[in-house]
């Protein structure tokens, strides 16, 4: 049997279009040889973020992120990011986010949201864990937010469902950032995000579904879900000349190197190195 070997590196598996049949989505991630699954808690209160924490203690192959998405910014208070910043601490959360800028629908206004993206970063590195970044349509000032709070820390993170060109993604490389694909880089009209996606080392690339969002194109207009991240897989396999099952192996290095913690625990201890 082949090993599994795909990491869906952001989903949101606590998204309620997921409340009917959760379980049966989780199995069938599995049968499409899923092996690991970072899923991000989305909300504003406790118990909304909490929902993520609760499905990560109950799978082993499930890792949460915590934080507060730029859309939300407008919610930003004291309290709540004291909530972020207590549920961080939690074993199983891998990162902070995902956290960044939104210009496209401006749910929060543009200096809130680089306000709580400027506070979330200065958590995120006291609590030394790498951040998952959402961007969209604000390139310059994101880059330029995380090149005053977030270059030197050495912490790195994820640029997730990436959309903007080499020359950014090369930028966040340098600071230590992975750049992760999602169900969008199959879509017909994208040759532009294929084209960033074909001059990315593939040491540096991640997959992911964003699900429920964003479903790839052979279920596109359906929910998006974890076992999908197995298109996502093919077509960065076909733009690098690699099989498929080579580069999921691939990318799932490169998220256990940024999350050594999420590396299958063998029985009997470690194994040894000496």
């Amino acid at each position: 049997m082949t090993p599994v070997a795909f990491t869906d590196s952001h989903a949101h598996l606590d998204d309620e279009r997921f409340d009917a049949d959760r379980t049966q989505v989780i199995e069938r991630a599995r049968a499409a040889g899923v092996e690991r699954i970072l899923s991000i808690a989305g909300g504003t209160r406790r118990e909304e973020l909490q929902r993520t924490l609760t499905l990560a203690e109950q799978h082993d192959f499930v890792w949460a992120a915590v934080g507060l998405h730029p859309h939300e910014a407008r919610h930003a208070s004291e309290e709540l990011l004291a909530t972020l910043d207590s549920l961080a601490q939690h074993p199983r959360v891998l990162a902070w986010g995902e956290i960044g800028l939104d210009y496209h629908y401006e749910h929060s206004p543009r200096a809130t949201q680089q306000e709580v993206f400027r506070q979330q970063l200065q958590r995120a590195r006291a609590r030394k864990l790498p951040v998952i970044i959402h961007c969209r349509e604000a390139w310059q000032d994101c880059l330029a937010l995380l090149r005053q709070q977030w270059a030197a820390s050495g912490l790195g993170g994820i640029l997730h469902c990436f959309s903007d060109t080499v020359e950014t993604a090369r930028q966040a490389i340098e600071w230590g950032f992975l750049i992760s694909f999602a169900g969008n880089v199959t879509f017909a009209r994208a040759e532009s995000l294929r084209q960033a996606a074909q001059a990315i080392p593939v040491e540096r690339l991640l997959i992911e579904t964003d699900c429920p969002y964003l479903a790839p194109q052979p279920h596109r207009g359906k929910r998006n879900e974890p076992a999908y991240v197995v298109d996502v897989a093919t077509e960065l396999a076909r733009l690098h000349h690699l099989e498929r099952e080579e580069l999921g192996e691939k990318t799932s290095e490169n998220f256990l190197r940024l999350f050594p913690q999420t590396a299958p625990q063998t029985t009997g201890g470690r194994p040894s190195h000496h």
